[in-house]
């Protein structure tokens, strides 16, 4: 069973300078400015999460020369929160597509779904025969009320969708393998105070919190224990090259042989630490497609796919690792060949 991306296409929020935007959000500005951002993107208050994200699947199925009906598999990943509680975004995207025809998955495995769900398409095409045309698209919409784009994280948070359109039996851009990692001691590292089940919304908690900052959310994970905060920095290193090499191995490939390493769009030293960690040279990575749109959450490593192909940077038999770690905590990565 093979399949390959045919198309790739993008909708993204109206475009910011971080310079100009970063005191709406924070006071901290030398440490916004130390992280080497130059834009990021933000979507108008009335454009939703689906709304980025069927624009970008519409946008890539008519590259293609594809029609909604002949989806056959529509696979929606996002890092965190859709419009509505009690609602399925992969199914409203489905409907508002018109690809009545397909089934419909939702991913929600933080900023590494996008990374994770290439699996779920090998996998729904070696159980459906019948499946030829899947539809993937990435997507994040930032939730302002809950979500500090320049405090909740290490990175400058971007509104924005990717969708690649893949073929059953296409050779060009194929997929070979998916690695994925989970340590499931880190999973509440991340998470609102309230709004689920154990703290529901109330008269007593009509307000679910805000994400706290990754210092304040290690204090509460780790408290003062020093050794493990450094062993938690260890080991988000080390599981990177650890799925990797995983993934290296079981498509029978070395890692030098891989052209480009498309990771998160993280911070400007962390993508530095991130490229010498696996010895490969900065301008083999994401790093300056990420100081121009920020962290788009599921979307990166399709977005700076999109580009490398655009810009015709790859050719053909060229390898492609797309690189992810999201809470949860998952390390995952997916080759493909070019």
């Amino acid at each position: 069973m093979t399949y390959g991306i045919v198309a790739l296409a993008h909708a993204l929020g109206e475009r910011e300078n971080v310079a100009e935007a970063a005191p709406r959000y924070t006071d901290d500005l030398e440490r916004v400015g130390d992280w080497g951002y130059q834009g990021f993107h933000r979507a108008a208050d009335e454009v939703g999460l689906t709304d980025l994200a069927v624009s970008a699947g519409a946008a890539a199925l008519a590259k293609a020369n594809l029609t909604a009906d002949q989806v056959d598999l529509l696979v929606l990943a996002i890092p965190d929160l859709a419009e509505h509680l009690y609602w399925d975004a992969a199914a409203a995207c489905q409907a508002a597509l018109g690809a009545t025809r397909a089934e419909a998955v939702l991913v929600n495995q933080a900023c590494s779904g996008g990374v994770v769900a290439f699996d779920l398409l090998a996998g729904r095409f070696a159980t459906h025969p019948d499946y030829r045309v899947a539809l993937l698209v990435t997507a994040s919409r930032v939730c302002e009320t809950y979500k500090n784009r320049m405090e909740s994280d290490t990175s400058i948070a971007s509104d924005g969708a990717v969708a690649a359109v893949a073929v059953r039996d296409q050779e060009a851009c194929r997929w070979l393998v998916t690695e994925t990692i989970t340590d499931g001691r880190y999973a509440r590292f991340a998470r609102l105070p309230g709004g689920g089940t154990a703290r529901p919304f109330s008269a007593d908690h009509p307000d679910p919190g805000v994400l706290a900052s990754p210092f304040d959310r290690m204090q509460d994970h780790f408290g003062r224990d020093v050794r493990t905060m450094l062993d938690y920095a260890r080991r988000i290193q080390s599981n990177t090259r650890e799925v990797i090499d995983r993934a290296c191995k079981r498509a029978q490939v070395d890692f030098g042989e891989v052209r480009h390493v498309l990771h998160l769009n993280e911070n400007a030293k962390a993508l530095q630490a991130f490229a010498r960690n696996l010895g490969v040279d900065l301008e083999r990575t994401n790093a300056e497609l990420a100081m121009e749109h920020g962290h788009l959450g599921t979307a990166d490593q399709l977005f700076a796919l999109e580009e490398l192909l655009a810009a015709g940077r790859l050719s053909p038999g060229d390898l492609v690792a797309l690189t992810s770690t999201g809470t949860g905590m998952h390390w995952a990565c997916t080759l493909l060949r070019a």
